[in-house]
């Protein structure tokens, strides 16, 4: 069983905590990553944009930041990192997208959750993308 530690600085609409440790917990089971923790933090476009610019120099909103950490607990799980998610953001492209809310957060947590086990869609030749959209159908609604 893997932990997964939600933290809310923006309150979805609907409650989706139960819906995004399953997400979380079935990506990292999926991927055979042991015991481990995930923290995430839902938050607003002020908060993820500072932590865009501070830490990857973009001065600018994102939907999904993750980062990795990989130290081993004294409870025996195994780290893997936070997940920050803007709410304002993930709003925005649910409604563009004509989906739920809901659903834009559980594919946001499994994009971030890929980033801390290691996957990047960025120099991959589309490896997380792939495995992406097939844990999407394995693991969402």
């Amino acid at each position: 069983m893997n932990r997964v530690q939600i933290n809310w600085e923006r309150r979805p609409a609907q409650p989706v905590a139960d819906a995004l440790r399953r997400v979380v917990s079935g990506c990292c089971e999926h991927l055979d990553a042991g015991r481990c923790e995930v923290h995430l933090l839902v938050t607003d476009d002020g908060r993820i944009r500072a932590l865009n610019r501070d830490y990857r120099g973009c001065d600018a909103a994102t939907d999904v930041l993750s980062f990795p950490d990989g130290d081993e607990l004294p409870s025996g799980y195994r780290f893997l990192g936070e997940i920050v998610i803007s709410l304002e953001t993930a709003r925005r492209q649910a409604e563009a997208a004509v989906i739920e809310e809901r659903r834009e957060l559980e594919e946001l947590a499994l994009h971030g959750t890929l980033h801390l086990l290691g996957y990047d869609h960025d120099s991959d030749r589309g490896e997380m993308n792939r495995l992406e959209l097939q844990l999407r159908e394995e693991l969402l609604p």
